[in-house]
């Protein structure tokens, strides 16, 4: 990558918790590039973060979000009311541009809990969103960054190609910084396996020297960190097809993969505020429910 470009981690301090979800400021020979906007609930902290390093919302051109998730992509509407461009996978920039669905399926999920957690989602205007495919080179901020499909997680993910980095939302799991664990978010509708370790080869193959995750932050070794949280993926897949099998109930099947999940980190040396802070970026209960789904689908 070249020396003069920046990358700055924003901790977007979610629910009072750091090393929760992130954004990125890319400072480009053209100007800031904002790599994920957080949730509406984190914008007056992000808002905060690019003021103390001189950069005002309208010198913000460019919005990157992976995903249309509210933790990645809440505020996106609000960057595009201010004039941004928000680049997007093509299947999610309906949903930003209308986002009555994507909220009443939020709100099924959190119900009362949505303002609180996500803040205000705002409708983006048509023409700031720019719909993104598999291989399309974007253009933003003096830089050019390749939009990598990516599903598993979501089918409309995309990572972002800098060079020999990444920003890859929740393609390659969830790891908080200088911790071994690398969790596995997994959630309801789109959660896919097979998709995901294809998507984990792809990564493999592109010639990575750091990846920044949306939760949370850089990190360099790349191969066994993919290699560890592939290991992780089909582990969770196996344990929650044997607990089907066993014909466990949805609360008692909560309970057990949170129990497997969490003895799991703490072998790893996690602390118990640093598996706090996991389970606030990846609530159990959306994996069980988006593992559950998926092992359905297919017979199980």
């Amino acid at each position: 990558m070249s020396s003069d470009i920046r990358i700055e981690t924003l901790d977007l301090d979610f629910q009072g918790q750091p090393r929760v979800i992130a954004a990125f400021l890319i400072h480009g020979p053209g100007g800031p590039v904002l790599v994920e906007s957080g949730p509406g609930s984190t914008l007056p902290t992000l808002l905060a973060r690019l003021e103390e390093r001189g950069v005002q919302p309208a010198d913000v051109k460019d919005v990157l979000v992976t995903h249309i998730h509210l933790d990645h992509a809440g505020a996106s509407g609000w960057w595009a009311q201010q004039g941004s461009r928000v680049w997007v996978h093509s299947v999610g920039a309906p949903h930003l541009v209308d986002p009555t669905k994507l909220l009443s399926s939020a709100t099924r999920i959190y119900g009362d809990r949505m303002d609180i957690l996500w803040g205000e989602v705002l409708p983006a205007p048509a023409d700031r969103v720019h719909a993104v495919e598999d291989g399309d080179t974007l253009e933003v901020g003096g830089l050019r960054l390749t939009a990598i499909d990516t599903p598993g997680h979501a089918w409309h993910h995309h990572v972002y190609k800098l060079d020999d980095i990444a920003f890859t939302g929740d393609a390659a799991g969830i790891q908080l910084p200088a911790e071994r664990w690398i969790d596995l978010p997994a959630p309801p509708p789109e959660f896919d396996q097979e998709a995901w370790k294809k998507t984990l080869d792809r990564l493999r193959g592109l010639g990575l020297r750091t990846l920044y995750r949306t939760h949370f932050g850089a990190s360099s070794d790349v191969d066994d960190e993919l290699d560890r949280f592939e290991e992780t993926l089909n582990l969770g897949v196996d344990w929650m097809g044997d607990m089907l099998e066993r014909g466990l109930e949805r609360e008692q099947m909560i309970e057990e993969f949170s129990g497997m999940m969490r003895s799991r980190a703490l072998e790893l040396g996690l602390d118990e505020a640093d598996t706090r802070a996991y389970e606030l970026a990846n609530p159990r209960v959306m994996s069980v429910d988006g593992i559950t789904r998926y092992l359905r689908k297919r017979g199980r």
